[in-house]
């Protein structure tokens, strides 16, 4: 599946604040490394640079794509660096005193399971922040699984979406933290997104939940599913005066190891 990273961050205020509002949690003064799971373009990992300029913060995605637009952000900051890896088979090292992953663990669909494994490994005092989107019961998603298992789309679309458990609720991921030896904390918020335009909800998710679907289907098909899933869309999102409303929920972690 290839990412667009242009797309990804047009609505560029709305995607960057839950990732500020998680960090804000992370009270590491001088940390020896810092690492970005799932940094996408790598605008929001050179935030973590500019937070600690004496520490070594990586940035890892598993696209290409995503990647090459990091790489510019990389030359202008000593202390920033990003490779290509899948975040399944990362590991911290030694020397790991922050992880942060923003809105990329329900893309992982063993991160429950990996997350004890990476606490365990971090020393002491380090921490570790997490985000997810938990919007997979609202309209935006249910109606793509139901267009997607509807009988015109079922045979191309079959186990293309994997929206039932993607994450966690709030309270699983502090269980996991806490029974891993760490001080955590865990919150939902939901975000009233006022989005511009015309059907501006389908822009959004054609940057990240759409991606799969299109991904699996040919380019004409894909445009003939998305204006089936637009019109949709369109009635579950109506345009008020303002813009469009479009709520979205978001479940933040934060462990600091003991």
């Amino acid at each position: 599946m290839h990412w667009d990273p242009t797309k990804y961050v047009q609505f560029g205020d709305y995607r960057q604040r839950p990732f500020f509002d998680l960090t804000g949690r992370i009270d590491a003064t001088a940390p020896r490394e810092v690492v970005d799971l799932g940094c996408g373009p790598g605008n929001l990992t050179a935030a973590l640079a500019e937070r600690w300029p004496g520490s070594r913060v990586r940035g890892v995605d598993s696209s290409p794509e995503m990647l090459s637009k990091a790489e510019a952000l990389a030359e202008a900051a000593v202390n920033l660096e990003f490779s290509l890896g899948d975040i399944a088979s990362w590991a911290p090292s030694p020397e790991t005193d922050v992880v942060v992953s923003n809105a990329a663990l329900q893309w992982i669909p063993e991160h429950r399971e990996l997350l004890p494994g990476w606490l365990d490994a971090l020393s002491p005092g380090a921490w570790f922040a997490l985000q997810v989107p938990g919007n997979f019961s609202s309209p935006s998603h249910t109606l793509m699984r139901q267009l997607a298992e509807s009988p015109a789309w079922a045979d191309k679309l079959d186990g293309i979406l994997r929206h039932d458990d993607a994450v966690a609720e709030p309270a699983r991921y502090l269980e996991i933290m806490l029974d891993a030896g760490c001080a955590a904390d865990a919150w939902e918020t939901t975000y009233l997104q006022l989005l511009p335009g015309e059907n501006p909800v389908l822009e959004w998710v054609r940057g990240t939940g759409l991606r799969p679907v299109l991904a699996a289907l040919s380019r004409e098909d894909g445009a003939r599913f998305e204006e089936e899933y637009a019109a949709l869309l369109a009635e579950a999102y109506p345009v008020t005066d303002h813009g469009t409303v479009f709520p979205f929920r978001r479940i933040f972690a934060v462990a600091r190891k003991l």
